[in-house]
């Protein structure tokens, strides 16, 4: 059992989002599933929340109403060893949604991801401060992140 899980809150629609999500990442499933009852504040029999995993993390989907939305100050950060793994995740996770700066996007509920390579961080970490410079001047000019171009940003002298 995962102690710290996320919660995400939807308005009415998180079982909808919970399966595009499972139709995306390989190593996913629902937990349980809880629903409204004849007293609940949402339609009796509708969902109210979601136990799912995602690649071996725990999350929660609410129905909970309109009351709040997310925001891009909560993200899912995602590391992807490969492009091929990038090129994949960016496009079925930004479908419907937005493609922003430096791997990130919003997908169509709004929630946040970052599709990040690990190299990257490496790169930024480098013990020669104009290396990191220039992989950081790169990633800046990037929406999607391409691995070629940053390691061709650290080589260049």
């Amino acid at each position: 059992m995962q102690k710290i899980s996320p919660c995400l809150w939807f308005d009415t629609n998180a079982e909808e989002a919970v399966d595009f999500y499972l139709s995306i990442f390989k190593d996913s499933k629902i937990v349980s599933v809880t629903r409204y009852g004849e007293a609940g504040p949402g339609p009796s029999g509708s969902v109210m929340a979601i136990m799912f995993v995602l690649e071996g993390q725990e999350f929660m989907a609410l129905n909970g109403g309109p009351l709040f939305t997310f925001s891009p100050a909560i993200s899912f950060f995602v590391k992807c060893e490969t492009q091929d793994a990038i090129d994949e995740l960016w496009e079925k996770l930004s479908a419907g949604g937005t493609k922003d700066r430096c791997g990130w996007l919003k997908d169509r509920y709004g929630v946040s991801w970052q599709i990040v390579p690990p190299v990257l961080g490496e790169l930024l970490q480098s013990q020669d401060g104009n290396t990191s410079k220039r992989v950081m001047e790169s990633m800046l000019k990037m929406d999607k992140l391409d691995i070629q171009t940053l390691k061709q940003a650290a080589e260049r002298p």
